[in-house]
């Protein structure tokens, strides 16, 4: 133990003062006179089996100085080489080649070992075990045939003779044909042949085993086995009174769960050695057929080195190591269970070095070190040998210790020279290797050439030499640019060999390095010099060309490059150098190929080169061109009617062809006319064509390709097919009667080429159908139509239309049915009947006219319908506007709907039937009524006049009243943020109500109002609007920007503008909640801001204290209460006149105002006159009285009852009572609910002289639709004058 501790001791201490290896230079002159122990170079492998037909050479080589001289031993013997005329030694060499013809081979089987020697030491080879190749026959073995039940597992034994190496198993039928393997049959690893389920198709005679020896390349073969599979029934009767077995499974076909055919057990155990191949394999049994798969207990699969073989029943992991040991498991898999089979896996380990001992060259007096490091399973015996002498046998050396794997050498002293074994073994295997230890006493030598210079490319590693050689090794010490000394690390590496490396050279590592070696017998210097360059590269590389052929092709090539190295620019073509040839024009940084030819087809490359490196690009040029014209067209297989073309492809030229166009001329016909025939695909070279009678045809080829269409090839020989008669009868024949009486038959007529030969004419054939009389027929040519005339009216022709030539009739021409021409119909429907289902539908009936009376094809029928007149009592007169409605019903129809009727009518209807001729004559007219109907909406419904807590509102009849109104009924709710509703107020009103007052309403509130017309069948569409009462405070409306317009938005309808004397009147249609709205205005093209008026709850309203003359700008706004959102009208402009009247550009000129005053004074006359007339008692009839004055205040009678409007107070600017504001912002005055009867003594009263009511107004009253932008004011004096003008 304590000699143990000072080995360690002394070991340490050495290890601190040790000298590295000296590496022995390869320079020869530095060679010249070194002296160096034997070193094995090369030597033949451990296990050498030789083949006996051939010489067996061992190979033992060494080199040395002096130069080694060689022994053998065998079988750990001297072997006396000279001895033995079978064996030489090659001249200078150790190698062994033993002539074994004629001999027994067996006799030079053993273990061979090499040794070299020279004055300074002696190396050994490893021990070579030499074994000759055998191949043995199989052994002789009867093999009984095998019966085997349907579906059950079996194997097929192979048991190969041993041979050396192993032979190569494989199983063959007798026709040498390899047995199929698949999931279900394979062969395992040691040959036999494994089946998981047999099948019936498995039954064979020829299962035959051969075994491939490698090195004798012979094949032995096993007997054949004979399988025959059965079912239960026959295995019962044959194989168990043959083997007397009795027990056989019920179902031979029975599916069976997995389990495993080998290896057996639920474990087996596998060892492998490390760095070899591990196989494990799992063959299972069953039916249906096991899925296998693999897995290793607490780990995964190393997948880079895993492969599966054989369906996954062989896990195989190449170069194993110690991880890979372990349990693994694989696992059988079918539909009935599973079975697993654990695999353990040991790894164990012939020797391998860690650390294999090195060469030292050691100075007098230095100390050194042999390290043989190794390692394996189970760990590997240590021993040392000195010059092939086991280092205990060896005289004793007070210099060397030896520690297990070390050996230690202290002091050295010249002549101590030796070489060194170190033998590691095991049970596994060994391992040897040589060390000389070589004691030198040399200066420092450089061996680097002095000023040597290094360039190179920036980003690059640098590595500058400095070789040296000494004993003991020198010391290396590099300085830059002769004063600063460089050390190992980032960026610099001074490596053991003296060499410096710069990892990356920049452009700040160029300049001057210098090395110094050093030891205890000298010293030596060396420059260098680094120069670091930019990189060259292809900033633009050439682009692959496709060039049509005669076109230029351009390829570009721009470098950069460090300018202090002189660039060189290659071109080369296909990695050749370019042709000889003015086309080819090299520019600095481009390459140009003028007139591209096919020959200039390739690949072409850029190099730019420079001393230190290149950058380099390649594209390709493709050279395409349309194809070349088909030759050599060839007629063959010629018939009357057909014949094969041939031809030969002409150059494709890089663009692959793609049809072919067969082109023919007709000589006879349309001579140098050239007609499209037939196309073939691209890889055809034939084309069959089918031919026409009467044609000299020439035919030609054109190839396409992407490029386009070749040149037509020349034309074939001519070829003549003989006339015939036509093949085809014209086309489109018709047979229709243009006018009655007449029949006119028409076709198309045959081309020349359907001709088939001369003297083209036509046979038309007729004759009435299902008559019994005879074709009429008469032969034409050159015309495409005959006339027939004297034709019944409207009756079907069977009609036929013949071609023929000279040589013969067409086919038989197919029968056409055709009719003479239509008349109009004679008779007119029956029986016509009209059902009323409700107030807008009824349906017609009627009974169809005769097939005769038609007299031309039934088109079908009109039916002819039109409104006479309203129910209502005052809608007695026609109306006049109602235009005729037409229905037309296809085809036999005996009835239609007739819908879109208006209620509350009187209709009348007649019925014509349609032929192509026109219609018939119409059936006697019928009336029919339409019952009442719901009424429609209420033509308007105005909000007026809203205060505080009441409002009025005004409503019209509706256009289409249906019926006899009876009345309408008001809803009216409180909205409450716009979304919830209060509670429903309703209110009824007779027919002749048509204003309202709602008081008792709540302030600056919103309600809904819905106002609907009644008649007895119910209550119309609503009409509906929205109103606010007024707040009790007024609020400042928002702001809009002075030129900004606010946003357009759904909430306002018609917005409509006029001047009257107070102003100008604006009115408007508003949808929206009656809060936040304002009128707005300012003066058009200033900048003044907007000017507001709230509006809230009022659809029209009157700017006051415009400026005369002046033109406004005018819009009415409203804010979303939800929201910022402003809504507004389109802006409008208003002109405010001087004077106040509607002509304003006359109403300042002195002459107007002059005639106006004559005629205010000619009025003032008439007004006297009237009045003394009346007073004397004259008639004036309230009609005359209308019609003189046409007082626009008066109203007009109401159209239901014939009453007179109510007046109205002009003094308070109010609407007139019964008057409305309509949508499109005309004023109308309707009629009153008042009745002549509240003002007389009845309906036949008269007025008396003094005015009182004398007689019954008559006459249908006329409506006053004063359209336009009117105000519902009363006139100024002005306008009543302008009503006379």
């Amino acid at each position: 133990m304590d000699f143990q501790l000072s080995i360690g001791a002394l070991l340490m201490t050495l290890l601190s003062h040790m000298t590295s290896a000296l590496e022995v230079p390869l320079d020869p002159k530095v060679l010249e006179g070194l002296p160096q122990p034997p070193t094995i170079t090369l030597q033949s492998p451990k296990d050498y089996i030789f083949d006996p037909r051939e010489n067996i050479v061992i190979h033992c080589e060494a080199k040395g100085k002096p130069h080694p001289s060689f022994s053998w031993t065998r079988n750990g013997t001297h072997f006396d080489v000279e001895k033995d005329s079978k064996v030489l030694m090659k001249p200078g060499s150790g190698t062994l080649v033993i002539d074994i013809s004629g001999e027994k081979a067996e006799a030079y089987e053993g273990t061979y070992q090499c040794t070299a020697h020279n004055d300074h030491g002696t190396a050994v080879s490893n021990n070579i075990v030499i074994r000759q190749s055998r191949s043995p026959l199989w052994s002789k073995e009867r093999i009984e045939a095998i019966t085997v039940q349907l579906g059950i597992s079996l194997v097929l034994q192979c048991r190969p003779p041993a041979g050396l190496p192993p032979p190569v198993i494989f199983w063959m039928d007798n026709n040498f044909q390899k047995l199929p393997l698949d999931k279900r049959v394979s062969q395992a690893l040691n040959g036999d042949l494994y089946f998981s389920n047999v099948l019936a198709e498995d039954t064979r005679n020829d299962y035959i085993c051969y075994a491939r020896f490698p090195h004798t390349q012979t094949i032995q073969q096993k007997q054949p086995i004979s399988v025959t599979v059965q079912e239960i029934d026959t295995m019962n009767e044959t194989v168990a009174a043959l083997y007397n077995v009795t027990t056989f499974s019920a179902n031979p076909a029975r599916e069976q769960g997995p389990g495993f055919l080998t290896p057996l057990g639920a474990t087996s155990t596998k060892m492998v050695l490390r760095g070899e191949t591990l196989q494990l394999e799992c063959i299972a049994e069953g039916l249906p057929t096991p899925d296998m798969s693999w897995q290793k207990d607490g780990g995964e699969l190393p997948t880079s080195r895993v492969s599966f073989l054989n369906y996954k029943k062989t896990l195989k992991i190449s170069d194993v190591g110690e991880a890979d040991a372990g349990d693994y498991t694989c696992t059988a898999t079918n539909r009935l269970g599973t079975a697993d089979h654990v695999i353990k896996v040991t790894v164990k380990a012939a020797p391998f070095w860690i650390s294999a001992p090195r060469n030292l060259i050691l100075a007098p007096n230095e100390t050194g070190i042999l390290t043989c490091r190794v390692s394996g399973d189970p760990k590997p015996e240590i021993r040392w040998f000195v010059n092939g002498i086991l280092l205990e046998n060896a005289p004793e050396d007070h210099t060397r210790k030896v520690d297990d794997d070390t050996v230690i050498l202290s002091n050295v002293q010249s002549g101590s020279s030796a070489v060194y074994q170190c033998n590691a073994s095991n049970e596994f295997g060994y391992l040897i290797a040589n060390a000389f230890v070589n004691v030198l006493a040399e200066p420092p030598r450089v061996l680097t050439p002095p000023n040597q210079v290094y360039r190179v490319i920036t980003n690059s590693p640098s590595l500058l030499d400095c070789a040296t050689f000494g004993s003991p090794i020198p010391t290396i010490t590099w300085f830059k640019d002769g004063k600063i000394s460089i050390k190992s690390g980032d960026p610099y590496v001074i490596h053991e060999n003296g060499t410096l490396e710069i990892n990356v050279a920049q452009s700040q590592n160029s300049g001057k390095y210098t090395c110094i070696a050093t030891n205890n017998l000298g010293i030596k210097e060396n420059h260098v010099f680094l120069e670091v360059k930019e990189p060259t590269r292809i900033l633009k590389q050439p682009e692959y060309k496709v060039v049509q052929r005669g076109m230029s092709a351009v390829f570009e090539c721009k470098v950069k490059h460090d300018p202090s190295l002189v660039p060189t620019m290659t071109w080369l073509k296909n990695n050749g150098e370019l042709p000889d040839d003015e086309r080819f024009e090299v520019d600095t940084d481009s390459l140009v190929i003028k007139d591209v030819m096919d020959e200039d087809e390739g690949t072409y490359t850029c190099i730019m080169n420079t001393s230190l490196d290149q950058d380099s690009a390649s594209a390709m040029l493709t050279v395409v061109e349309k194809p070349d014209p088909a030759t050599d067209l060839e007629l063959t297989d010629q018939t009357e009617r057909s014949v094969q073309l041939t031809w030969i492809p002409g150059d494709e030229h890089n663009s692959p062809t793609q049809k072919f166009l067969i082109q023919y001329e007709d000589l006879l016909h349309q001579p140098s006319v050239w007609v499209n025939m037939t196309e073939v695909p691209g890889t055809s070279t034939t084309a069959h064509l089918n031919l026409s009678p009467f044609i000299y045809y020439s035919f030609r080829v054109l190839a396409k390709n992407q490029v386009g269409y070749s040149q037509p090839s020349q034309a074939s020989r001519q070829y003549r097919t003989n006339p015939a008669a036509p093949d085809d009868n014209p086309s489109d024949v018709h047979g229709e009667g243009t006018e009655p009486g007449n029949l006119v038959i028409s076709w198309r007529s045959l081309t020349g080429f359907q001709s088939n030969g001369p003297g083209l004419e036509y046979k038309v054939l007729w004759r009435q159908k299902d008559v019994d009389q005879e074709w009429s027929s008469t032969t034409v040519a050159n015309v495409t139509q005959v006339v027939v005339t004297g034709t019944p009216i409207f009756v079907p022709y069977e009609i036929k239309v013949q071609s023929l030539n000279d040589y013969g009739s067409g086919p038989e021409a197919e029968v056409i049915i055709g009719y003479s021409g239509e008349d109009l119909p004679t008779s007119a429907p029956d029986d016509v009947l009209v059902l009323v289902h409700n107030s807008t539908l009824a349906e017609v009936h009627w009974e169809p006219v005769s097939a005769h009376s038609i007299r031309g094809k039934l088109k079908g029928y009109k039916v002819y319908y039109r409104r006479e007149r309203g129910l209502h009592k005052t809608e007695e007169e026609a109306d006049q506007e109602s235009q005729d409605q037409v229905l037309t019903f296809s085809g036999n129809s005996t009835e239609g709907s007739l819908p879109g009727l208006q209620p509350y009518s009187l209709y009348n209807l007649f019925i014509r039937v349609l032929n192509s001729k026109g219609e018939g004559p119409p059936s006697p007219d019928k009336q029919f009524e339409t019952p009442e109907g719901v009424p429609g909406p209420p033509s308007f419904l105005n909000v007026l006049n809203p205060s505080l807590d009441s409002l009025t509102l005004e409503w019209g009849p509706p256009l289409n009243n249906n019926g006899r109104l009876i009345g309408y009924t008001l809803k009216y709710q409180p909205v409450n943020n716009t979304v919830e509703m209060g509670p429903v107020k309703m209110m009824e009103f007779p027919v002749n109500e048509t204003t309202v007052t709602l008081d008792n309403l709540n302030s600056s509130v919103l309600y809904k109002f819905d106002l609907s017309a009644k008649t007895i069948k119910g209550a119309g569409a609503n009409t509906t609007r929205e109103a606010s009462t007024v707040m009790e405070t007024t609020h400042t409306g928002p702001t809009i920007e002075a030129g900004k317009a606010p946003s357009v938005g759904p909430v306002f309808g018609t917005f409509n503008t006029s001047v009257s004397e107070e102003g100008a009147v604006i009115s408007w249609e508003y949808f929206g909640p009656h809060k936040n709205v304002y009128v707005e205005y300012t003066v058009e093209n200033s900048k003044e801001d907007w000017k507001k008026e709230s509006v809230n709850g009022s659809h029209s309203h009157v700017l006051k204290g415009l400026k005369p003359g002046t033109s406004y700008k005018v819009r009415v706004v409203a804010r979303d209460p939800a929201g910022p959102t402003l809504h507004s009208t389109k802006e409008e402009v208003v002109t405010v006149p001087a004077v106040p009247s509607r002509h304003v550009d006359i109403a300042t000129q002195g002459w107007f105002i002059g005639l106006m005053c004559a005629i205010a004074l000619l009025i003032l006359v008439l007004l006297i006159v009237c009045f003394i007339k009346r007073n004397k008692g004259g008639k004036y009839p309230v009609k005359e009285k209308e019609e003189a004055h046409q007082d626009p205040e008066i109203q007009p009678m109401k159209e239901d009852d014939g009453t007179f409007g109510e007046y109205s107070d002009t003094e308070d600017h109010k609407p007139l009572k019964g008057s409305r504001t309509p949508s499109n912002g005309t004023v109308r005055r309707d009629e009153s609910d008042d009745s002549l009867v509240d003002y007389g003594e009845g309906g036949d009263g008269q007025f008396n002289e003094d005015g009182s009511f004398i007689g019954q107004y008559s006459g249908k009253k006329e409506k006053d639709t004063h359209e336009g932008n009117e105000s519902s004011e009363a006139p100024s004096p002005v306008n009543a004058m302008n009503s006379f003008v």
